[in-house]
């Protein structure tokens, strides 16, 4: 018989399998074994070669919170040294970023991984961060040498994809030696928090299994690795880029408002995949989604849930209730006066627009929706207007010649066009929309 901590403890290794979300693991049996035993610790780790974390390093912020929901102990680990240095990828080497840019990363990367964990001291099993820094920076190149880098056959090293994938072209020795510093990682980890599962992305799987054979042959030690899929559309092309680039976990860099439209926009044949790799809905809540889904696809229950549940994890609940005002506002459904200016401003920078140059004079309705590309011509806007069909801030617009004024600025200086029920753009026209 089991008491409800240990079910608790390794039921959430039949959840991830449930999810889809275990594509290798070193030992299944050890693993959940260890975890009936008691309590485990598992870390994931972050380079910070860029100033905000991504969609993709989302799925392992949540893995880690979901081991940490079943009453394992949470490592989050920054990368301060190995971000100095980046994971070699296949296309070509890194460029190296400087000391003190990688520094300001750092504590950007600390602060969006500090939101998924729970750091409170009065639970049983508080998240850490850490910083591989702290244990690398007086390290003695001798001392790595002899007691990390006896541990690595150069055969073995030559053999892992993303270096095969780079002798042709060429690789540096400081990327060919990456997998010795996130090894040294999880080694530091196992030694110092007793730390015994390293989790990650699939395309991570050489560098996991390297820490945990590092810790079997110089400590005689038994840990695991556990590796997520990776997250592909239905055609086989990868998740998380758009035709405006990647989508950030930083607002300043993807806007709550395009956050929640990513996922909005999620493809019918993606979306229920998406949900339970990203959302904490149980499984019986899936499986009526899924149902529901397949009766009534074009109510896009499952792709409201999902851009509601994921904004929410990583925006906030008001946010997110911002984000959909600004989406029923935009389409006549709601005040825009009640919309807080950066969320409009945000929401209109995703569609088509204008912005006014400094001291430029307003012009005419007419000429708007010609220059915010709602319609293609003069005589077009013209048509719009006389059929009734042009709307300055959800007002019919009936006056060609009218010129918007300052009493038409919305929240951040802005107005908002829309031609019929379907189509709107934005005007920027104050230094606020900025």
């Amino acid at each position: 018989m089991t008491d409800s901590g240990t079910a608790s403890r390794t039921q959430v290794l039949d959840d991830l399998e449930s999810r889809g979300l275990i594509a290798h693991s070193t030992d299944p049996d050890a693993l959940r074994a260890s975890m009936a035993a008691g309590p485990i610790t598992s870390y994931v780790g972050f380079d910070p070669t860029a100033p905000s974390l991504h969609m993709g390093n989302l799925l392992q912020l949540l893995t880690l919170r979901r081991l940490q929901l079943a009453g394992h102990n949470p490592i989050g680990l920054v990368g301060g040294a190995t971000g100095l240095i980046g994971d070699p990828k296949e296309s070509s080497e890194r460029v190296l970023n400087p000391k003190d840019l990688v520094q300001q990363w750092v504590e950007k990367v600390r602060s969006q991984v500090e939101r998924f964990v729970d750091f409170d001291e009065s639970l049983p099993n508080p998240a850490r961060m850490v910083n591989n820094y702290d244990w690398t920076k007086d390290l003695n190149t001798l001392d790595f040498l002899r007691d990390i880098g006896k541990h690595f056959p150069v055969n073995r090293m030559l053999g892992r994809e993303v270096v095969k994938a780079r002798l042709e072209q060429g690789i540096s020795y400081t990327e060919f030696s990456y997998v010795l510093l996130q090894s040294l990682d999880y080694l530091e980890l196992y030694r110092r928090h007793g730390c015994t599962l390293q989790t990650g992305g699939s395309d991570q799987w050489g560098n996991l299994t390297a820490g945990v054979e590092l810790i079997r042959r110089s400590d005689a030690g038994k840990a695991h690795a556990l590796a997520t899929p990776l997250v592909t559309k239905a055609d086989g092309t990868k998740f998380g880029k758009t035709e405006s680039g990647t989508i950030w976990l930083d607002r300043e860099l993807t806007s709550p408002y395009a956050f929640y439209q990513f996922w909005f926009n999620t493809d019918d044949r993606d979306v229920m995949q998406l949900v339970r790799f990203y959302t904490f809905r149980t499984a019986e809540e899936i499986a009526a989604l899924e149902e529901a889904t397949a009766e009534r696809p074009h109510a896009r229950e499952a792709q409201r849930l999902l851009a509601e549940d994921v904004t929410t994890l990583v925006h906030g609940a008001e946010e997110t209730e911002q984000v959909k005002l600004a989406a029923k506002a935009l389409f006549g459904q709601s005040e825009l006066q009640a919309l807080q200016g950066s969320t409009l401003v945000a929401a209109l920078r995703e569609a088509p627009h204008y912005e006014l140059k400094p001291d430029e004079q307003m012009p005419t309705i007419t000429d708007l929706l010609v220059l915010s590309e709602l319609v293609a011509s003069k005589s077009a806007a013209r048509r719009t207007i006389a059929e009734g069909g042009a709307y300055l801030n959800n007002e019919k617009v009936s006056d060609p010649e009218y010129v918007p004024s300052g009493e038409d600025l919305l929240p951040g200086g802005a107005l908002v066009l829309r031609r019929g029920k379907r189509s709107f753009a934005g005007v920027l026209a104050s230094p606020a929309a900025g």
